[in-house]
């Protein structure tokens, strides 16, 4: 159990490397957990490449508090960075999948100490309703009646409110995470969030960076393939020097 810099209590685990030379902190997407089928594959097949700090989000799972559903959960990164680091992993990279996307790209525009980050179907802007699910997800967010039923069928604790004030948005934290590499990773049948959101991240980060949109892949961990992790896993590992292209 980790313990964020706002007094949160984070669910987490640790799957070691045989080497110390690189460490993943892997963050999940809204109303998930590392305790997920899917989110545990992905820890597996990522620690063939590193060893893997994975944790629940606030509000998520078996962590305290409320999420805020992109906002403060910039400390709970940070408290896994900090768990990663105080292990002794030399290399720390970030990976974030929808929700978790979007704050690991934000968590190194405004707390750095990162050598890494993989943005994978992720927003670029807040407050997207041009896609049903996404309608559905602002719906669980914004109605006390969808906050109930976000905690009774997948036990996400939402906070109430609005935010104040808004969070720096997603595309606009990429422009200030240089020099440390941004690997943005979007399908092409992404449900949730279209290409132009992965374009947006990419258009308004700095060099280093590198886009791949990936044929046929959906959203976020459910749709992620062991193929596709890998070859995450090795980009992290290895980050190709004449990044940039498409």
């Amino acid at each position: 159990m980790l313990r964020t810099s706002d007094g949160v209590r984070i669910d987490a685990a640790h799957t070691p490397n045989s080497s110390l030379d690189l460490g993943i902190v892997v963050a999940h997407g809204f109303t998930g957990s590392w305790r997920d089928r899917h989110s545990r594959r992905i820890v597996h097949v990522l620690s063939g490449f590193g060893g893997v700090v994975s944790f629940d989000f606030r509000g998520h799972g078996r962590s305290s508090g409320r999420t805020t559903v992109g906002d403060l959960e910039v400390l709970d990164v940070d408290a896994a960075v900090k768990h990663a680091r105080s292990v002794g992993y030399r290399r720390i990279v970030t990976v974030g999948f929808s929700l978790g996307a979007a704050v690991v790209v934000r968590h190194a525009a405004l707390y750095r100490g990162v050598d890494a980050v993989v943005s994978v179907s992720g927003p670029a802007r807040w407050y997207y309703r041009g896609t049903k699910p996404m309608r559905q997800v602002h719906w669980a967010i914004e109605r006390w009646h969808g906050r109930l039923a976000a905690r009774v069928v997948k036990g996400t604790r939402i906070a109430s409110g609005t935010w104040d004030p808004v969070p720096l948005p997603p595309y606009r934290a990429a422009a200030l995470i240089t020099p440390v590499p941004l690997l943005v990773v979007h399908g092409d049948a992404d449900p949730f969030f279209p290409l132009e959101h992965a374009r947006q991240l990419y258009d308004n980060a700095a060099e280093p960076k590198e886009l791949w949109i990936e044929p046929g892949y959906g959203h976020a961990e459910t749709a992620a393939t062991p193929e596709l992790i890998r070859k995450i896993g090795r980009w992290i590992r290895e980050p190709n020097p004449d990044i940039g292209r498409l």
